[in-house]
């Protein structure tokens, strides 16, 4: 180190010396400085708005019928009675958290989702996961094991995740995991019965005490119908195969969850906040009472049951909403007559896939991060990192690790663990904590009043509510109100695409096909009929007998016995950015097909650089959004010589760059020579025209306006058709 260094390091250690052992601080006099009344500060922020209205500008709408307002007091939260007096975390109705100490003791759980289809390449992934830092390991099945079908029968062998046929792959699987050290995740569809099976047969047989492993294995078949319309077997039938699974894991693994309530279908389909929370809710009570109507007491029932939320894009929404649920929560098992363990919500989240786009992914990596900041602050119990590229292709060493390390960096570097319900006593928190609660409450409350959330769902209503709010969000996308960084808003043109790496089906099934057909070969066959045939749903014994005598997930499923299932509309996932998606993509088709010819755009940028740019580069960025050419120019002199240029570009479509003090002079000169020379030509003007000069710019030859108003996605889909691309 040389002199200079190290006499800065000295000089740093001194400093930081003396701070440690300054204790008394100075009062400082601020008598001199007058607090604002709110009038005063609603005044200077009318003179900034330069005209523009103060309720338009100043307060923020929700999709949950909310509005944030532009500042929040006191006495919002003290008078209304928002914060109870002597609330503490852990206490109470846990409204500030669910633990007394936070995370200081326990942090929330890192449960980086692990989805090769190879169990044992799964099993590597896993190991390597806690290695790195995950504290929890979290397995996703591919959607024929998620539906009990053999390899042999799947279409899409490995699709989403791991293919799990026997008690022989799932020891692969777990072989040398710590899992009576980490927590064990897995979601298992309809029924958790054939994977419960499996999973505590592999354990029982390679040594292992079922009784020390934790976590969830866990169904979901109420969400199962509302995402599919329909199930493989009749709701009555997975409610007695849930019971039956609960009663065994009450008595033999007391610390395993065996539903996992998720709210994805809801989120996916593009729900708000308020039905996300009280629609899954909604579930969750409906499990309690077919469980208790099936032998089990409340806390029995309530003690199997794990939350899992999308935490979306609305930072505040998303803290005040996990705020939210755990008091009510609460207030509904405290009315079953459940005690204070089985009145807190285990909640697990993770990023909503519905605000994810397949352009620009590396932007996911940010949304990510507020995500699981937003949790965090809201108190999450354990949390599942998506990498970015999940809308385009599964996971891979450098996504994983990206995803991982966010929240270890959270948790090591940003400090997030010390600090107990960060979000307590803020005003504006526990105000949208408050409204969006009560507005939980009531969505939940119509859905009781309807039968609950299966009848609910027969009904349709859950449907309708959420298909309106879609409808709105893919609305304001359209208009770029809600702004998709990277999509609708600011592409990147030089972009490449990801791989999507798609998955070789047939070599998966061939491959999962060999392995189970080589463990099949090894076991006693009859003793295996034998077993299959003393398969009783009511005993889940016998269901692990006929795992452990080598059974496949097919032969348990069939066993187990099946009922006609109801039907619902379903809730079809969509992302946010899929149409803009679609556009781009079809453009890009279309240039690949046609010898790179596209959409072109001549911007007719008229006078100087200053007197041009600002609109052309915002209708630059407007047209990009659909892949376009757009031709621009440092702007012309004269209406002739951009008359010529138009005509010399061969433009598909012009757009008239320049003020709105120079277009009532520019306008009738230049817009019917531009059709002149491009008669095919749609001529568009960049901003807006005053009442008064609409008809003149009409009859001038203007076919529309591009601006901060305009539809952006139809006005490029109007292009894009005119141009033949489908």
């Amino acid at each position: 180190m040389s002199d200079e260094k190290q006499k800065a390091e000295l000089d740093l250690q001194e400093l930081i010396k003396r701070a440690e052992s300054q204790t008394d601080f100075p009062e400082v006099d601020l008598s001199e400085f007058t607090p604002p009344t709110y009038e005063e500060w609603k005044e200077a922020c009318i003179a900034l708005l330069k005209g523009a209205p103060f309720e338009k500008k100043m307060y923020t709408k929700t999709y949950e019928g909310i509005t944030f307002e532009p500042m929040y007091f006191r006495k919002d939260t003290e008078e209304k009675g928002y914060l109870p007096k002597n609330s503490f975390p852990g206490m109470d109705n846990f409204l500030r958290g669910a633990a007394v100490n936070g995370y200081i003791n326990k942090p929330w759980g890192i449960a980086q989702a692990c989805d090769e289809t190879d169990p044992a390449e799964n099993n590597e992934v896993l190991k390597h996961e806690v290695e790195k830092g995950s504290t929890i390991y979290n397995i996703k099945v591919d959607s024929a094991t998620l539906k009990a079908i053999d390899a042999k029968d799947a279409d899409k062998v490995g699709d989403v995740g791991v293919s799990i046929n026997t008690v022989d792959d799932v020891s692969t699987l777990l072989k040398d995991l710590k899992t009576a050290e980490f927590p064990l995740y897995v979601y298992s569809g309809e029924s958790v019965m054939p994977m419960l099976a499996l999973i505590a047969a592999s354990i029982k047989k390679n040594g292992g005490k079922f009784e020390t492993v934790k976590g969830v294995i866990g169904a979901d078949p109420i969400g199962e119908l509302a995402a599919n319309g329909k199930l493989n077997q009749s709701l009555e039938k997975l409610f007695d195969e849930a019971a039956s699974a609960a009663k065994w894991t009450v008595k033999n693994a007391p610390e395993i969850k065996t539903l996992f309530v998720k709210s994805d279908v809801y989120s996916n389909g593009g729900a708000n906040d308020v039905q996300e929370i009280a629609y899954t809710l909604a579930a969750a009570v409906e499990y309690i009472r077919e469980l208790m109507k099936r032998g089990l007491t409340i806390d029995e029932a309530a003690s199997q049951i794990m939350f899992g939320f999308s935490m979306g894009e609305n930072f505040f929404m998303q803290v005040a909403k996990l705020r939210a649920v755990r008091p009510i929560w609460a207030e509904i098992i405290k009315a079953f007559g459940g005690n204070e363990k089985s009145q807190k919500a285990h909640v697990h989240g993770r990023p909503a896939l519905f605000f994810k786009t397949v352009y620009d992914p590396y932007v996911n990596m940010l949304r990510n991060t507020t995500e699981i900041f937003s949790g965090v602050v809201g108190g999450l119990d354990s949390f599942e990192s998506s990498p970015f590229d999940e809308p385009i292709r599964k996971g891979d060493e450098f996504s994983r690790r990206i995803a991982r390390n966010v929240q270890i960096i959270l948790q090591e570097e940003f400090g997030l663990l010390q600090p107990i319900d960060p979000a307590g006593g803020s005003w504006a928190v526990e105000t949208l904590t408050q409204q969006i609660k009560e507005k939980i409450w009531a969505e939940f409350q119509a859905i009781e009043a309807k039968g609950g959330i299966v009848a609910a769902l027969k009904e349709g209503y859950p449907q309708e509510q959420i298909a309106a709010i879609l409808a709105s969000r893919l609305k304001t996308a359209e208009s770029r109100r809600d702004r998709i960084v990277g999509t609708n808003m600011y592409p990147n043109m030089t972009e490449e695409r990801l791989d999507s790496r798609a998955e070789n089906f047939d070599d998966n099934k061939k491959s999962r096909v060999a392995a189970v057909e080589k463990f099949l070969a090894s076991i006693n066959v009859d003793a295996a009929k034998a077993a299959i045939q003393a398969v009783k749903v009511a005993e889940m014994d016998s269901v692990i007998a006929a795992a452990a005598a080598g059974a496949t997930i097919a032969e348990i499923r069939q066993a187990l016995g099946k009922g006609e299932s109801e039907t619902v509309t379903a809730i079809t996932a969509h992302r946010r950015s899929e149409k803009f998606e679609a556009l781009r993509e079809a453009t890009e088709k279309f240039k690949a097909e046609h010898n790179g010819d596209n959409v072109k755009i001549f911007l007719a940028n008229m006078g100087p650089i200053p007197q041009h740019k600002a609109r052309a580069d915002f209708t630059t960025s407007f047209l990009q959004v659909g892949a376009f050419d757009v031709l621009g120019n440092n702007g012309f002199k004269t209406v002739e010589d951009c008359a010529a240029a138009a005509r010399e570009s061969g433009a598909d479509a012009v757009v008239i760059c320049s003020t709105d003090a120079t277009y009532p002079e520019i306008v009738p000169a230049l817009a019917p020579k531009l059709h002149e020379v491009l008669p095919n030509a749609t001529v568009y003007l960049a901003g807006t025209a005053p009442e008064e000069l609409v008809e003149t710019y009409k009859n001038a030859g203007i076919d529309d306006y591009i601006n901060i108003r305009s539809n952006c996605y139809m006005t490029l889909v109007a292009m894009q058709q005119k141009k033949g691309i489908k």
